[in-house]
Formats: C-alpha cells, sequence, structure tokens
C-alpha cells in the first residue's frame, strides 16, 4: 500500500495514520502568541505525510498557511499586515541573528518557507512582496530530531524544529516544549509503524489499541 493509497486512514489533520494520530498532543485550545506564523510550503511538500511544518501550524491560532509552486499559476503576492513587521527565517547570507522583541516593539510576522533546501532558498524572489524583506537565522543549537528523511546541510531542521526555536526566542519555553512534544511523537510514531523502533522507544509510548505486532498492516510511512 502506497502513501496515496492509504491516504483514506490517515487522519485529515495531523495526517498520521489512523490510530497513531498525535491530534490529542496539540494543544486545546492553540496556543495564542503575538507574533504571527506565515508558512509558506511549495505544493510538493504539502502532499507529504512527513511534512511538519502544517503541524505547526495547527499548534499556533495566529498562524496562515500560504501554498506556492502551481505550475498554472504564478505565486500571488504576500499580503503584508502595515501594523506588524515581517522577517523572512532563513540563513540568507545577509541574514542577521533572530532576537527576542524589545518592550514597545510592533508585533512581528514570521514568515517560514516549507519544503526542501532548495525549494525555501526560492521563495524569496518567487514569491512577490518577499524581495525586500529582512531574512533571520536562529543560534546554534542541538543537531535536528528530525529522523524521516536525509537532511542536505549539517545544521538543517525540520521546519517545525525551526518554528520551534524561533518561538521560544520571541514567545518563551513554553511555545518551543508544545511544538516539540508533538514533533516528537510524529517522528517516534511512524519511526514505530516502519519498524524501525521499539515501543518502549516511543515517547508516551505506543497509543492504546495500535496493532503492535504488525505495524505493517497501517501500510509504508515514507516521505
Amino acid at each position: 500500500m502506497t502513501r496515496r493509497d492509504n491516504g483514506e486512514f490517515r487522519c485529515a489533520r495531523c495526517r498520521m495514520l489512523g490510530p497513531l494520530c498525535v491530534c490529542a498532543l496539540i494543544p486545546s485550545p492553540r496556543i495564542h502568541t503575538r507574533t504571527r506564523l506565515a508558512l509558506i510550503i511549495h505544493r510538493y511538500e504539502d502532499r507529504k505525510s512527513t511534512n511538519t511544518g502544517r503541524l505547526a501550524t495547527q499548534c499556533l491560532a495566529n498562524s496562515d498557511v500560504f501554498v506556492r509552486g502551481h505550475e498554472e499559476a504564478p505565486s500571488p503576492a504576500f499580503a503584508r499586515d502595515p501594523s506588524s513587521r515581517a522577517v523572512l527565517l532563513f540563513p540568507h547570507e545577509d541574514a542577521e541573528l533572530l532576537t527576542a522583541p524589545s518592550p514597545g516593539d510592533p508585533p512581528l510576522t514570521l514568515i517560514v518557507p516549507d519544503g526542501t533546501w532548495r525549494q525555501a532558498s526560492k521563495v524569496r524572489r518567487r514569491v512577490p512582496g518577499l524581495r525586500d524583506v529582512p531574512c533571520v537565522s536562529l543560534p546554534p543549537g542541538a543537531p535536528s530530531a528530525y529522523r524521516l528523511r536525509s537532511e542536505a546541510h549539517e545544521t538543517g531542521l525540520a521546519t517545525i524544529e525551526a518554528i520551534a526555536r524561533a518561538m521560544e526566542i520571541l514567545e518563551g519555553a513554553h511555545v518551543r516544549r508544545a511544538l516539540e512534544l508533538v514533533f516528537r511523537a510524529m517522528v517516534e510514531r511512524t519511526l514505530w509503524s516502519r519498524g524501525q523502533c521499539g515501543a518502549e522507544d516511543v515517547t508516551g509510548g505506543v497509543p492504546a489499541g495500535v496493532m503492535r505486532h504488525d505495524p505493517r498492516s497501517f501500510g509504508p510511512e515514507r516521505a
């Protein structure tokens, strides 16, 4: 069974296979932040069950998703809120280190490209309205915990990890913890469903009701 074939068995919200759903770990109500998250996702990335950017938006109330890369239509211009300051989270050569806001600063719109490194690197020039948006980067940190795909860059992070670390700087450690909890569950349950880790290695254990003796019965989880 391919990912396309098993789509009917996936949760419409978190895209995990049936009993492996992580929605119970998504904050309810969603976390409210002063910072607005604008996720700009490539259409190819948007199809993948292993995508993590949309999972971040499920956790954050002040967030929007914009899909780009449609062959039949150019990317629409990004609508910037004049009452906020926009920054693009990507380590271009002119990027400055992301820092905590000062009292009195206007609200921030954190624009995050989602896709492969190559796709993300093109967002600034492919999406109208972003060319003059300043870029910011994250301070050095722990290696990525994302084990579902190979990473082309040594310091690369899953999209939700990058958002979590940025939100820790902008909003507080509680936001990072909430996002990373859902992320860990998604990664570990997926690895378990592939037979690549034991139930004892899944944070919080494997959900009750899952067929522990045959994870492959749900179909392969592949990027």
